[in-house]
C-alpha cells in the first residue's frame, strides 16, 4: 500500500472509530444556503432590482450535470434575450443540445412565474431556427416585460424544487396525482407503473444505456470536468455534480469530499459504483413519467422543458420524487430502440423515474449569481 492509499484508509478508518463527528458539522444545505443567501443586487445596466430577483428565481431551473447552460442578455430594461451559452454545453451526452435547450425551457417557465409575482407579464418568442447553432448564434428566447399588477404565485416552489433519487417508495401514483400532472404538461404525460411490461423496459433501457455511456471515456471525461467533490470547488464554480447532489452521504460523502479529485472519477471504481448505484435506483419507485413533445424544433424543447418544470415545481406539494434518467434518450442505441417500439408520432423528450417519499429533502444543488450568467 502506497503512502497516499495508507492515508486515505487510515483518515477513513479513524472517522468510523471515532464514531464520525465530522460527518454531522455543517451540513450540505446549509453550503447551499451560505453561497446562495440574497444579496444586495449589484449595479447592472439596465437590470433593476427586481430583475435581479427575478433572474435568481429562473436560475433555480435543473439542467444537466448542473451544467446551467443558459447566458442573459439585458437589450433594454424591458426587453431581455436568453441564450445557450457554448461554453457551458454538454458536447458529449448532449451533442444536438436537446437536453440544454429543455434546461433552458425550465429556466423560462420559473422566469415567468418570478415575473408574475413581481408584477411584471413575460411575452416570449423563439427567434432560434431549428438548425440552431450556438457557436454561431446563441440566442434562444427573446423576451419582453410588460408591467402588471403582481400576481399570487408561490415561489417557495422554486426554492424547495430539488432532483430526489433515493428512497423512492413502490405505491403506484394516484389518479388523482397523475391527472394533475397531466394537466401541468398540456396532456403530453404518460404513466407506466411499476411491474409493467413498459416500465420494465425502461428501468431495463436506462441501466444499459447508463453502461453504454459510462464505457465510453469521452462521456466520462465530461462528467469528471463537471463534477465538483471538494467545497473550494463548489464555491469557486457554483454549477456541476456535488456529492450532496449526487446524494453520496455519510461516511461516503465525507470521503469523496477530503480525499478524491476529479481524477478518480474516471477511474473503474468510481464508474462501477455508478452503474451498481444506477441499477439499484430503477428497482424502486412507482414508475416512469414520460413527457413528449410536438417534434424537435427550438421551439418543441423550449415548451417541454416547460411543462417538465411545471411538474416538477408541484411534485413536492404532492411529496413525488422526480427523477429524470435520460441515458434512453442521448445515446444512439437508444434512440434507435425507442424508434423501433413506437410510432413516428411518439416523440419523448423526458425520462423520469417517480414514486412518492416520506420526507421531502431539501434542496443541495448551487447555482452561480445572476451576474455570472449576464451579458450587457
Amino acid at each position: 500500500m502506497n503512502r497516499r492509499n495508507f492515508l486515505k484508509t487510515g483518515a477513513a478508518t479513524a472517522a468510523v472509530l471515532a464514531g464520525i463527528p465530522m460527518l454531522t458539522t455543517g451540513c450540505r444545505t446549509s453550503l447551499r444556503s451560505r453561497l446562495m443567501e440574497k444579496q444586495p443586487s449589484p449595479n447592472i445596466p439596465g437590470l433593476s432590482a427586481d430583475g435581479y430577483r427575478i433572474l435568481h428565481y429562473a436560475s433555480l431551473a435543473p439542467s444537466g450535470h448542473n451544467a446551467q447552460p443558459w447566458f442573459v442578455r439585458i437589450d433594454a430594461p424591458d426587453h431581455w434575450t436568453i441564450g445557450l451559452d457554448p461554453d457551458r454545453r454538454l458536447s458529449v451526452v448532449d451533442s444536438n443540445n436537446t437536453e440544454a435547450l429543455l434546461s433552458i425551457g425550465a429556466f423560462l417557465e420559473n422566469l415567468v412565474q418570478a415575473a408574475a409575482a413581481h408584477g411584471y407579464q413575460a411575452h416570449a418568442t423563439i427567434p432560434a431556427k431549428d438548425h440552431f447553432n450556438p457557436d454561431g448564434n446563441p440566442d434562444v428566447v427573446s423576451l419582453g416585460l410588460e408591467k402588471i399588477q403582481p400576481k399570487e404565485m408561490d415561489l417557495h416552489r422554486l426554492t424547495s424544487r430539488r432532483t430526489v433519487k433515493s428512497h423512492l417508495s413502490d405505491r403506484q401514483l394516484t389518479p388523482e396525482d397523475v391527472s394533475a400532472f397531466s394537466h401541468l404538461t398540456d396532456g403530453h404525460l404518460f404513466y407506466f407503473a411499476k411491474g409493467t411490461a413498459h416500465a420494465d423496459h425502461m428501468a431495463e433501457q436506462a441501466v444499459a444505456n447508463y453502461i453504454i455511456q459510462m464505457k465510453n471515456s469521452s462521456a466520462v471525461r465530461e462528467m469528471a470536468e463537471w463534477t465538483r467533490l471538494k467545497d473550494t470547488a463548489i464555491k469557486e464554480h457554483r454549477d456541476g455534480l456535488t456529492p450532496a447532489g449526487m446524494e453520496i452521504q455519510g461516511l461516503a460523502g465525507w470521503y469523496v469530499r477530503h480525499f478524491m479529485d476529479q481524477a478518480d472519477v474516471t477511474k473503474k471504481t468510481f464508474v462501477e459504483k455508478g452503474i451498481e448505484k444506477t441499477r439499484h435506483q430503477t428497482r424502486q419507485g412507482a414508475g416512469w413519467l414520460v413527457i413528449t413533445g410536438e417534434g424537435n424544433t427550438v421551439a418543441d424543447l423550449i415548451a417541454s422543458g416547460r411543462r417538465f418544470q411545471r411538474m416538477a415545481l408541484e411534485a413536492r406539494n404532492r411529496m413525488i420524487a422526480i427523477h429524470p434518467m435520460s441515458q434512453t434518450l442521448e445515446e444512439t442505441r437508444g434512440q434507435q430502440h425507442i424508434t423501433k417500439n413506437h410510432g413516428p408520432g411518439t416523440i419523448p423528450h423526458f425520462m423520469l423515474r417517480v414514486g412518492y417519499l416520506d420526507k421531502y429533502p431539501d434542496p443541495v444543488s448551487i447555482r452561480r449569481p445572476v451576474e455570472w450568467f449576464i451579458r450587457t
